[in-house]
């Protein structure tokens, strides 16, 4: 089957056209839907109509599914689906109902993040409740080699308190919310290309420096990362499905109107310990 691709914008992102993932595609079919996903790292499938079995069976056709971690959305069995949602679906509650989210990677503040995410768009507001993603190849590119250089070596600490910081960061975190040690700058693992790998909401500080110097440097960092030349900004609409790389890019979320659905069913899936791109400065 021929597939039909369009680049969404100069940083990041394209669309496909010419597929109906009902039922499940041939290998020779999906490993084109990957190659445009390798290439870009966000990839926009729009117009479909799919079924909670057709999503896992997409998902997983990249690797093994990964179950809800940060938060318990069924009382028993596997946790299938997460619903990014301001409503309860199929009775699960939906979660991060609303509000803005600053940028972030999905489960960094683990050993494993997911290494994608797959999210597909069920209801949406009339306005905004956008996604935002970013190149975080393009935003290390952009650095000066002595950041560069200043950067090889150094560990960020990443925590997420659903609770207290779920989609904007706060000075409090629980002593037991999830956080992990991951390297500033790491090494993507399929193309090899260094990858700026820290964010706003859930990078606490760079480890054993001080915490003036570690908010200035990760400021000036978040910076870069944020930049909109950096960014395409995705407008959703019901059944598109939407599949990034977690590993190179950030996403995060625009502001919309509570009283309006929003109702997005959410697929990951799972990673490896990401790796440093390079080795500590002499």
């Amino acid at each position: 089957m021929a597939i039909s691709v369009e680049t969404l914008s100069e940083a990041i992102g394209a669309r496909i056209s010419g597929v109906d993932l009902r039922g499940g595609l041939d290998d020779a079919t999906m490993n084109d839907i990957r190659q445009v996903w390798l290439d870009h790292f966000v990839v926009v499938i729009p117009c479909q109509d799919m079924a909670g079995d057709d999503q896992i069976a997409f998902t997983e056709w990249f690797g093994p599914r990964q179950e809800v971690r940060t938060v318990k959305v069924v009382d028993e069995g596997p946790q299938n689906f997460m619903y990014v949602a301001n409503k309860s679906v199929d009775g699960m509650d939906g979660v991060l109902p609303e509000g803005e989210m600053q940028f972030h990677t999905d489960q960094c503040y683990y050993k494993t993040p997911s290494r994608a995410t797959i999210l597909f768009a069920l209801e949406v507001p009339a306005e905004g409740g956008n996604t935002k993603f970013a190149n975080a190849y393009r935003a290390y590119d952009a650095l000066d080699d002595s950041l560069k250089e200043r950067l090889k070596g150094l560990k960020a600490q990443n925590v997420y308190d659903y609770d207290a910081n779920a989609t904007v960061k706060t000075n409090e975190s629980s002593p037991d919310a999830p956080r992990y040690e991951h390297p500033v700058v790491i090494r993507h693992p399929e193309t090899g290309r260094p990858v700026l790998y820290v964010n706003r909401l859930m990078t606490d500080h760079i480890v054993g420096m001080d915490k003036a110097e570690s908010d200035a440097l990760l400021e000036d960092l978040f910076q870069v990362l944020e930049d909109p030349a950096h960014y395409y900004e995705h407008v959703w609409t019901p059944g598109d499905l939407v599949m990034w790389d977690n590993l190179c890019t950030l996403h995060a979320r625009t502001w919309f109107d509570p009283s309006m659905a929003r109702v997005l069913r959410r697929t990951t899936v799972a990673g490896e310990t990401p790796r440093a791109a390079f080795a500590a400065a002499a």
